[in-house]
Order: C-alpha cells, then sequence, then structure tokens
C-alpha cells in the first residue's frame, strides 16, 4: 500500500496552487454598469453593486479549498470514518469559504471609499459655480475613474429618465461608501437650504475623516508589526541564548 504521505503531499502541493491561481483570477464582467436602471428608472435601484457578482474567483476558490480538505480527510483517516471525516470537513470548509468576502468586492469597496473625498470635493465646486447637483454629478463623472464613475453615472441615468431627485437622493443615502453624499443633497434638497454649502461640509468631513484614518492606519502599523516581529525573534532568541545557556548549565551539574 502506498505511503498515505506521498500522497497527501502532492495533492496539497496542487491544490495550493490551485487555491493561489483562483485568487488572481480576473473577476467577470457583469452584463451592464452597475446601478443602471432596467425598468425605466421605476424599479430597486442597485447602487452599489458588484458588477463582478460574488461568484467568479470566489466559486473557484470555493471548490477547490472543498475539494482539497474533503480529499485530505479521506485520505488521512481512510475507510468509513474517512469519508465521514471528509464529508463533514467538506461542508464545514464549503460554508466558511462561502461567508469569505471576495477579494474583487474588497478592492472595489476599498477603491470607492479612497475616491468619495475628491469626488465630493469635484462636486462642491461645480455646485458653487452654480450647477444643480445632477448636473454637478455629471461633469464629476467625467473627470473620475471607475468604480466611482460607474455609480454616479447610475445616478445621472436615473436624473436624465425623469427619476423624482428626491427617490433618487434617498437611493443613494442608502449607498455603503456614497450615502454621506446622498443625505447631505437629500436634506439640503427637502428643506431648501444650499446645496452648495452643505456640500462643502461634507467636503471638509470628508477630509478629516480621510486624515483621521490615515493617522489610525499609521499608527496600527506598530502594533500588527509587533506580533510577526515577536513569532520571529522569540524562537531565534531561545535558540541562541536560551538553549545553550541551558545546557551548558545542565552539563556542568552532570558532571559534579
Amino acid at each position: 500500500m502506498a505511503d498515505p504521505t506521498a500522497v497527501v503531499a502532492p495533492l496539497l502541493a496542487v491544490t495550493s496552487a490551485g487555491a493561489a491561481a483562483a485568487l488572481l483570477l480576473p473577476a467577470p464582467r457583469g452584463l451592464g454598469p452597475p446601478g443602471e436602471p432596467t425598468d425605466g428608472g421605476t424599479g430597486p435601484h442597485r447602487l452599489g453593486a458588484d458588477p463582478a457578482g460574488r461568484t467568479g474567483d470566489g466559486t473557484v476558490l470555493r471548490v477547490v479549498a472543498t475539494v482539497a480538505v474533503s480529499a485530505g480527510g479521506l485520505l488521512l483517516v481512510g475507510g468509513a470514518p474517512g469519508a465521514v471525516v471528509s464529508a463533514l470537513a467538506g461542508a464545514v470548509t464549503w460554508w466558511l469559504v462561502g461567508r469569505l468576502e471576495p477579494a474583487s468586492v474588497r478592492q472595489r469597496r476599498e477603491r470607492l471609499v479612497a475616491a468619495v473625498p475628491h469626488a465630493v470635493d469635484l462636486l462642491a465646486a461645480c455646485l458653487a459655480a452654480g450647477l444643480s447637483p445632477g448636473a454637478a454629478v455629471e461633469q464629476v463623472v467625467g473627470a473620475i475613474e471607475p468604480p466611482l464613475s460607474e455609480e454616479l453615472g447610475a445616478i445621472t441615468r436615473r436624473l436624465r429618465l425623469g427619476v423624482d431627485p428626491v427617490t433618487v437622493w434617498r437611493d443613494v443615502a442608502a449607498h455603503p461608501q456614497l450615502g454621506g453624499l446622498g443625505r447631505t443633497v437629500s436634506r439640503a434638497t427637502e428643506s431648501g437650504a444650499s446645496v452648495s454649502e452643505a456640500m462643502l461640509r461634507l467636503a471638509e468631513d470628508q477630509r478629516r475623516r480621510g486624515r483621521a484614518e490615515t493617522e489610525n492606519r499609521a499608527r496600527a502599523v506598530g502594533v500588527k508589526a509587533a506580533v510577526p516581529l515577536g513569532v520571529c525573534l522569540l524562537p531565534a532568541f531561545v535558540l541562541v541564548g536560551v538553549v545553550p545557556l541551558v545546557a551548558g548549565s545542565l552539563s556542568v551539574l552532570l558532571t559534579r
């Protein structure tokens, strides 16, 4: 009978390579821009939808991880117990990997968060020049890059189709990253206040929040670096400093 280790090692190597390849796969593109209404602008709004979806590379990684864990359980345990362990381990792996956030979704969210303050500054400048919120968004769409341009483009398309601006901006207020923009414009539109002044205050708040987040991340670097440094240095310290000292003490005590 073949050595189980000789079988498991190549399997794990191939599985690791497959998992790495799955993580690097480009996400498939959607059939249309996110947020575009499909029923003349009156149906459900899809602002914030991920054009890559949550299947793509996540499904491949999920299948690869489940197959690898199931095969490993079957090979290591073997027999009927191995089949039970394989099934349970595969089910747990399928559930756990399915709960992980796909890399494409995380990257899209991070790019949106980074681009929103700049877009708010541009909107504030356009509004200060006398443009309406809808016209200001149209001008900004051409000056920024995806994915934020796609999200703002969805707003302009709904406004062009004649959807009530109050409804549009209320929908934007529920957006995970553009919620502040939507709430600001919605409140100003409903109350009749100056949208330009409200946008200037939002731009200042965004800049202040961005600086605070940058400082927090900078302070967290030292804390996060302490763990890997400790993991690397502590074994070396024990092997180089403690083990020779203990070995020398034992040798002296045993010779007496």
